[in-house]
């Protein structure tokens, strides 16, 4: 009998580190999971959902209110489905949202909806990952049980060197791994 397909929703946000999400979509389907990206408004000024629909071979959901293409109600069904969610990169602006039970979007109705794991790959400017109120976000939701992948330090999109960059890849796929 053979094993049971993991379903990995990613959400996707605006930081420059999205073009890591398409190394991350192949890796998982390597290693056997089934990857459906949910896209923010702001990510797709940076990446357009062809994209993802093309590496995952999974339809972008990207609208809290697109018209689906059978019925149902996208953000239950895909909170549903989800094995695990994986947001890579967050942004700062997610994690907020998400701390404060913020659903205005595809992705935040997905999290509040679904009872799977969530995992969390913030990718920032260190000044914003290292803001007072950002980091109290970060400690309510791993209060709440949410799993962070901590930013690494390395070259950021200003130019300068500091903690902000979105974790390694390998380190990403593993803990999803983990999880799942």
């Amino acid at each position: 009998m053979a094993a049971k397909v993991k379903n990995i929703v990613l959400g996707v946000t605006a930081s420059i580190a999205i073009y890591k999400a398409c190394d991350i979509i192949r890796r998982l389907r390597d290693e056997g999971c089934s990857v459906t990206v949910i896209q923010t408004p702001e990510s797709e000024e940076l990446i357009r959902p062809v994209v993802f629909e093309s590496l995952s071979g999974n339809k972008v959901y990207r609208g809290l209110f697109a018209g689906p293409q059978a019925w149902n109600i996208e953000h239950i069904s895909l909170a549903t489905k989800a094995d695990l969610i994986l947001i890579a990169p967050a942004t700062a602006n997610i994690i907020a949202k998400i701390a404060c039970g913020i659903c205005d979007d595809l992705l935040t109705c997905v999290i509040c909806a679904s009872k799977a794991p969530v995992l969390i790959a913030p990718a920032m400017n260190e000044n914003m990952y290292n803001n007072k109120i950002t980091q109290a976000n970060i400690g309510k939701l791993k209060s709440l049980g949410y799993k962070f992948i901590g930013p690494r330090k390395g070259k950021l999109a200003c130019g300068a060197t500091g903690v902000g960059c979105l974790a390694e890849i390998d380190l990403i796929v593993k803990e999803v791994k983990l999880r799942v």
